[in-house]
């Protein structure tokens, strides 16, 4: 939430007034900004430009704080943290860091769950050495490249026994005739089809990120997995995204995360009432559960949340649509 001294900052810096003039900083707070800055590579354009990120950064320490008083007092199941995002608006980080568009139809074969299935009481594919190491997407809208490549790498694993890290950036530069649309966002289930029909996708040595749209470069000599289809989870069952991900593996799933909650996340069982079922905006990956959540693998890199991960609440009415947009490639 952007407080009144915020909205304040914002108009005087569209009408160019120095926001020196305007705002003085809590000076105990020099040595911790500066840290800040340097910890997470950043720099600005101009003076006024870090007047205008130091207010919006000293505005969410005191939301954290707050936050986490409530969360000690038992009001929330889940703490806040800084990271990365601290100088960013909510409107910024939705822009930047949110590229998930939500399909019209599914498009894959339906998942039925096996009628003989005995549901685990817990999961973790990354302790089976189905789930490659946390990535980071940087500024660009890449967030379905990732959950695709999660869980390709991890059906492939499934297949072959081998972990492959694979290419996101062949997906950002080459899927766009599939329905995506790079570092402007796109869909998993596209991203798959367009590995099918291209016969496969390049490993990530041979095909490395830049963050950026680009040309597309495919080599078939550099292939690391390939992709026969996809399966699509029932819209909505948290029962069936619990049976795949029992039997299947590593899922990807699409969530409502423009909350200024999600951004800051540290630990705990992750659980927003404001979050909508049907909105959907970012792209991650599934890759096991508890009793209460779902363990998620986000592409923001071991700076967010809890070293890259986030525990998501699991049968709590679908929330933030974890169930909504599910789905897996078939090998």
């Amino acid at each position: 939430m952007i407080s009144c001294k915020m909205r304040l900052l914002v108009l005087f810096a569209c009408v160019g007034v120095a926001l020196s003039q305007l705002y003085t900083f809590d000076k105990t707070l020099d040595s911790e900004w500066e840290t800040w800055k340097n910890f997470h590579g950043k720099s600005y354009r101009s003076y006024d430009e870090e007047l205008y990120r130091r207010a919006i950064w000293e505005d969410r320490l005191e939301w954290i704080a707050k936050h986490n008083r409530e969360y000690d007092m038992g009001l929330h199941t889940y703490s806040v943290g800084s990271n990365q995002f601290n100088d960013m608006t909510l409107e910024e980080f939705s822009r930047t860091m949110l590229g998930y568009v939500m399909p019209l139809n599914q498009t894959g074969t339906l998942y039925m769950p096996p009628s003989d299935q005995k549901l685990a009481a817990s999961v973790d594919w990354r302790s089976k050495g189905y789930v490659t190491g946390v990535k980071n997407q940087g500024g660009c809208g890449s967030c379905w490249a990732f959950s695709t490549t999660g869980s390709v790498e991890g059906q492939h694993k499934r297949a072959t026994g081998k972990l492959v890290s694979l290419s996101e950036q062949q997906l950002v530069d080459c899927s766009r005739r599939y329905g995506n649309n790079g570092c402007g966002g796109g869909l998993m289930d596209n991203a798959f089809r367009y590995i099918a029909a291209n016969g496969g996708i390049d490993t990530e040595s041979s095909y490395p990120y830049t963050g950026r749209d680009g040309t597309c470069h495919f080599s078939k000599n550099s292939i690391g997995a390939t992709v026969k289809g996809h399966t699509d989870i029932r819209r909505g069952s948290e029962s069936g995204l619990a049976s795949a991900l029992s039997s299947v593996g590593p899922v990807s799933v699409a969530i409502d995360a423009n909350h200024q909650s999600f951004m800051h996340y540290r630990s705990g069982v992750f659980y927003e009432p404001a979050c909508s079922s049907t909105r959907l905006d970012h792209g991650v990956l599934a890759v096991g559960y508890g009793s209460n959540y779902y363990i998620v693998k986000n592409s923001w890199g071991t700076t967010w949340g809890n070293a890259g991960y986030i525990q998501m609440s699991r049968n709590r009415g679908n929330n933030c649509g974890i169930a909504s947009s599910a789905s897996y490639p078939t090998v």
